[in-house]
């Protein structure tokens, strides 16, 4: 399989609500599949799913949430119900407090844009409730603006290039220094290791259901 740690692809969700920036990842992978099929696994892709298939991410997304599991219990609350599945639509709808992302914005077969606020670097995250047409604009102190934009392009030989871009802003010099060194202890190869393995769980799924038409069309 083809793929790319930087490639040159078009984020047009990442530049209109994030076109400065401090930190950003690119991956892509090239898709043996048709581009609506490649979106119809992309937007159907469980999270959780991926979690469990590459082992990694889940270690890292599980670590990363276990201070506000303790957190939780020490304050002798119950800690948030796990839901039983995790879809980019999804995260949109997850209160603000427990880290829903920001739904910026979508074109249909072909690009969906997410957006999160927050103080990162806590063991405990704070989140800021911010809404999409707030998010370009929003610049109270302490906090960084993350953005994760995922598309698909049709290439000329009937593959598709499947996308995803990664960048976060801070707000002031106190956010933009604890960021730094947030990032720079693994947190940035972190958050590619989880995007990359996104992205190989859709395109696994997109090529088994191109050959899967194919074949019942040859029957």
């Amino acid at each position: 399989m083809e793929a790319t740690r930087h490639a040159t692809v078009l984020p047009v969700f990442a530049d209109d609500f994030l076109p400065v920036y401090e930190v950003s990842d690119e991956v892509a992978t090239v898709v043996h599949a048709d581009s609506g099929t490649v979106w119809e696994a992309l937007l159907d892709v469980d999270l959780l799913e991926v979690g469990k298939r590459v082992p990694l991410a889940g270690v890292l997304g599980a670590l990363r949430m276990l201070p506000e599991i303790v957190s939780h219990l020490l304050h002798g609350e119950r800690p948030p119900r796990a839901p039983e599945s995790m879809r980019l639509r999804e995260l949109a709808d997850m209160p603000a407090e427990q880290g829903g992302w920001i739904l910026l914005g979508e074109r249909p077969g072909e690009e969906i844009g997410l957006g999160l606020v927050g103080k990162f670097w806590r063991p405990v995250i704070q989140y800021a409730q911010v809404s999409a047409d707030r998010f370009s604009d929003f610049d109270e102190p302490g906090y960084a603006k993350t953005v994760y934009d995922l598309s698909v392009r049709p290439l000329p030989d009937g593959r598709s290039l499947l996308s995803g871009v990664m960048r976060t802003a801070t707000t002031d010099e106190h956010a933009r220094r604890w960021f730094r060194r947030y990032w720079t202890f693994g947190v940035g190869s972190g958050a590619h290791v989880l995007v990359h393995a996104l992205l190989e769980t859709v395109r696994d799924t997109a090529e088994h259901a191109d050959s899967g038409a194919h074949g019942s069309s040859t029957d």
